[in-house]
């Protein structure tokens, strides 16, 4: 199977394309992934999602200066989570990374690193970043994985910062230089793999 003719291509990796979202096709999804525990254990929300908040926060996206954030979709087409950079400081050169696989299928096998690799591509040689920062929690163990495979160091730890499941636990903080990536890129474009 190949790209679909019609596929629109912001950013293109090995499994994946990166592209604007579309609230026309895309909506659904995105509100039942937010509304789905087993997804949402590992997002910041906590509460049900409406129709209409999904469908404002999809009409407040063009207004979003400091953020960019796009549609994970496999190259046969198929739309499986999102990815973005947020609180981008153009003067300081650092923003924040989040992604969401929000098809169950799909996880765990290497999307969402494709994704992200692809993403920071685009930070540090399209868009000049310096820094790319992140932050996951300590019982997200495949998201700490995958972020430490794409190059992340560990920086800190808010301890007992999130409520979840009955008890309070760390949220780990990571970043990421350019030269400590740059490396692992090179050897993801030759071989497909991070380590």
């Amino acid at each position: 199977m190949g790209k679909n003719k019609q596929q629109i291509i912001f950013l293109e990796g090995q499994k994946v394309i990166l592209r604007p979202l579309r609230k026309e096709t895309d909506l659904e999804s995105c509100l039942r992934w937010i509304n789905d525990p087993e997804v949402r254990q590992y997002l910041k929300n906590h509460l049900p999602f409406t129709v209409q908040q999904e469908s404002d926060w999809f009409d407040q996206l063009s207004q979003r200066t400091g953020d960019i954030i796009l549609a994970i979709e496999t190259l046969e087409g198929a739309f499986i989570g999102t990815m973005g950079l947020h609180r981008i400081d153009w003067q300081d050169r650092v923003a924040t990374t989040g992604a969401l696989i929000g098809e169950k299928d799909y996880w765990g096998q290497g999307y969402g690193t494709d994704a992200k690799m692809v993403l920071l591509d685009y930070a540090f040689n399209t868009l000049n970043l310096r820094k790319i920062c992140s932050s996951t929690f300590s019982y997200n163990k495949r998201s700490l994985q995958y972020l430490l495979h794409c190059g992340y160091q560990i920086e800190g730890r808010r301890r007992r910062q999130r409520f979840r499941g009955g008890k309070y636990w760390d949220e780990i903080i990571l970043g990421l230089f350019k030269h400590e990536w740059a490396p692992i890129w090179k050897r993801y474009q030759e071989t497909g793999k991070v380590r």
